[in-house]
C-alpha cells in the first residue's frame, strides 16, 4: 500500500466511533429497563387480581353467614350484608378503580375512572352507613367493643369522606375558595382511614364466637388473613399518592 493511501475499513471520525459505541451500550440498558418495567407491571397487576379474589371470597363468606338462618334477615345479618357489601366490595372497588393496573378500569379514560369511583363511593358509603345505623338502633348500648368502636370510626370518616369527595370532584370549580390540592389530599386521607377502620372492624367481627361456631376457628382466622391482605394491597396506591401530593405541597 502506498504511504499516502488510507484504509477504507477504518472510520476517520473518532467521535463517530464513540457515538456508535454509546448507542451499542444503550441498547442493553434500555432492554433491561423495559424488562424491569414490564415485570413490575405484571407484579402490580397480579396483586390487583389477588385483591379482587380475596374481596370476593371474604364478602361471599360473610353473606353465607348472614343468610344461615334464611329470610327475613334480622338486624345483625342485615347489618353484616350492608356493611360488607358497602365497605369491602363497593368502596374497595372504588379505590381500585383509580389504580392504573386495575383490570376492569385500566382501559377507561381518566374522566370515566373518576365517574366510576364517584358512583361506587356513593353507593358503598350509603349502604355502609345504613348498615351501621340499623345495628346502632338495634342495640341499647353502642360502641362498647373494639368491633363497634372501629365501626364508629369507619362510619364517621366515611361520612366526612363522602362530603369531602364532592369538593375534591369539583376542585377546579372551587379553586378560588378552596385549594384543590388540600381537598384531594384530605379526601385520600379520610378514605384510607375509613377503609382501614372498616377492615379492622370486619376482622373483629370474624373473631366473634358466633362466627367461629358457625364456621371453624381456622376459617375465621383465614378470613382475617384475607381481609388484612386485600386491605394492604388496596391502600398501597392511595397511600403513595397521598405522600406524593403532600410532598409537592410542602415543596412549593
Amino acid at each position: 500500500m502506498p504511504p499516502n493511501a488510507t484504509d477504507s475499513t477504518f472510520n476517520s471520525d473518532p467521535e463517530g466511533n464513540v457515538n456508535n459505541l454509546k448507542s451499542v451500550d444503550e441498547v442493553p440498558q434500555a432492554a433491561v429497563a423495559n424488562t424491569e418495567s414490564y415485570s413490575l407491571k405484571i407484579f402490580q397487576s397480579s396483586l390487583n387480581l389477588l385483591a379482587h379474589i380475596l374481596i370476593g371470597a371474604t364478602v361471599w363468606i360473610s353473606i353465607l353467614y348472614s343468610f344461615r338462618n334464611g329470610l327475613p334477615l334480622g338486624a345483625t345479618p342485615l347489618h353484616i350484608v350492608l356493611c360488607v357489601i358497602g365497605y369491602q366490595l363497593l368502596m374497595g372497588e372504588a379505590i381500585l378503580s383509580l389504580c392504573p393496573h386495575n383490570g376492569w378500569s385500566a382501559s377507561l379514560r381518566l374522566v370515566d375512572k373518576r365517574r366510576a369511583h364517584t358512583v361506587l363511593q356513593i353507593l358503598g358509603s350509603g349502604l355502609a352507613i345504613a348498615g351501621s345505623i340499623i345495628k346502632a338502633l338495634d342495640k341499647s348500648v353502642n360502641w362498647n367493643t373494639l368491633h363497634g368502636q372501629f365501626g364508629l370510626v369507619a362510619m364517621v370518616f366515611t361520612s366526612v369522606c363522602l362530603v369531602n369527595g364532592l369538593s375534591s370532584l369539583y376542585a377546579f370549580e372551587l379553586r378560588k375558595c378552596l385549594p384543590g390540592n388540600l381537598s384531594k389530599i384530605t379526601h385520600i386521607c379520610f378514605g384510607i382511614v375509613a377503609f382501614g377502620a372498616s377492615c379492622i372492624c370486619l376482622c373483629y367481627g370474624f373473631d366473634k364466637n358466633g362466627f367461629k361456631n358457625w364456621s371453624t376457628p381456622a376459617l375465621a382466622y383465614t378470613s382475617m388473613g384475607f381481609t388484612a391482605c386485600f386491605t394492604a394491597i388496596i391502600i398501597i396506591n392511595p397511600t403513595i399518592t397521598f405522600f406524593n401530593k403532600t410532598l409537592r405541597v410542602f415543596k412549593k
